[in-house]
């Protein structure tokens, strides 16, 4: 059986964060949510492509999630190359250290919706 991934709570400051991404995101076309172990799953129509704190993050106190099945090769040489991504098999999580970050945590749940289909 395979560990569980450890799931710390989140800063109040990560809350907002989060609100804050909610926010955009939520305007995008097809865009729905749903509760999901402490964070907020977010859909393109019915298929998962991200995840957002809302009580837990997923690697970090201040992680959010985007998912590729696959990813294209280009998104994960650049994925590769950012400290901040924490890479996996298909789930991702990007580590939000400071409100610059937000941009970057955008533009990848961006491209992650945009892979959905």
């Amino acid at each position: 059986m395979r560990d569980r991934p450890k799931m710390p709570p989140i800063s109040e400051e990560m809350k907002q964060w989060s609100a804050m991404l909610k926010t955009e995101v939520g305007g995008w076309p097809q865009i729905t949510t749903r509760p999901m172990f402490g964070m907020m799953g977010l859909y393109r129509r019915k298929k998962i492509f991200g995840g957002l704190p809302v009580t837990r993050g997923f690697d970090t106190p201040n992680s959010v999630i985007f998912r590729f099945d696959p990813i294209p090769r280009d998104l994960e040489q650049r994925a590769l190359k950012d400290l901040r991504i924490a890479v996996g098999k298909r789930w991702f999580s990007f580590d939000v250290r400071s409100a610059a970050d937000l941009h970057d945590a955008l533009w990848w749940l961006n491209q992650a919706y945009g892979h959905t289909k």
